[in-house]
């Protein structure tokens, strides 16, 4: 069973603990002071029951059913809690990148558990998405204890490998998240770019709240290599392809300045953080900047 603690040190804890994820947009949940709701009042909903964990708060007990079954037992509500939020971690071929650890992967990963655990830390539920070429898990969001170790879980057993179009993954999505809130997208974001901020918009005509988190290795933001390379496709097997970086760098250079701009300009047109994140920056570091900047905004 895996922790909060194999993915966060105690001085990465110690960094993040303070900061809150807040909602600017108009998201369903409870009216509170961290995030603003379309609805007026209390709509609590009973959901389900849950075996008992240590930490869980003893006034959510259900009496009647420990009557019955002389075990402990939670009951969940769906509007027990100030925001949904859904992580969307892309778990293709090109996050498996980095010459030094962490590849984007294990960088998106802590990331990812860094994010749950400050939301559910604030009584916000938390679901999970990985996909690649397709959808591989839908955790629907939900709060406690036990659900931040289900998604730690499936964290941990969560490893890059495949291709993805992410614009065809997202429109898929769309339908399956049925009531709006925050969604928030780790991913090097790599593909065609007029379809990526194609999906994105119908993320925001369905009313969530954006935040996509573009997690690049430094090489693929500098392209460094001085001599001749052979480069690996991690997304198509044997393909390969043996290259002059001398000759080649200024046009990946060129390319990938106009993706960047092409992503930038979309993200702004539709009301969507982007957060550029380097590989080799403390992610728990960046995280904070971010997110200290986020609320003074």
């Amino acid at each position: 069973m895996s922790h909060v603690s194999d993915f966060l040190t105690p001085a990465e804890l110690q960094k993040i603990s303070n900061l809150q994820v807040v909602a600017r947009l108009v998201v369903e949940g409870v009216y509170s002071g961290l995030h603003r709701s379309p609805h007026k009042g209390f709509s609590i909903e009973f959901a389900q029951h849950r075996q008992y964990v240590q930490g869980d708060e003893i006034r959510r007990l259900d009496w009647k059913v420990f009557g019955k079954t002389d075990r402990f037992y939670i009951r969940e509500f769906e509007e027990e809690t100030n925001l949904r939020a859904t992580i969307l971690l892309d778990l293709s071929g090109s996050m498996a990148y980095g010459r030094a650890a962490p590849h984007k992967a294990e960088y998106a990963r802590r990331l990812a558990a860094a994010l749950a655990y400050l939301m559910l830390q604030q009584r916000d539920t938390v679901g999970l998405v990985t996909f690649d070429t397709r959808i591989r898990r839908f955790i629907p969001p939900r709060s406690g204890v036990a659900h931040l170790r289900v998604l730690m879980d499936e964290l941990q057993q969560s490893q890059p490998g495949g291709e993805t179009e992410l614009s065809d993954v997202f429109h898929e999505l769309v339908p399956r998240i049925h009531r709006r809130g925050l969604l928030i997208i780790l991913s090097d974001c790599f593909g065609d770019v007029k379809e990526l901020t194609s999906a994105l918009a119908h993320f925001r005509f369905a009313r969530h709240e954006v935040m996509l988190f573009q997690i690049l290795d430094r090489d693929e933001m500098e392209f460094p290599f001085k001599q001749w390379t052979k480069f690996d496709s991690l997304e198509v097997a044997d393909q390969h392809r043996l290259i002059d970086p001398a000759q080649f760098r200024s046009v990946y250079l060129d390319n990938l300045r106009q993706f960047q701009d092409e992503l930038t300009a979309g993200c702004h047109r539709h009301r969507i953080d982007l957060v550029p994140m380097l590989t080799d920056k403390p992610y728990a570091e960046a995280l904070a900047h971010y997110l200290t900047r986020r609320m003074a905004m």
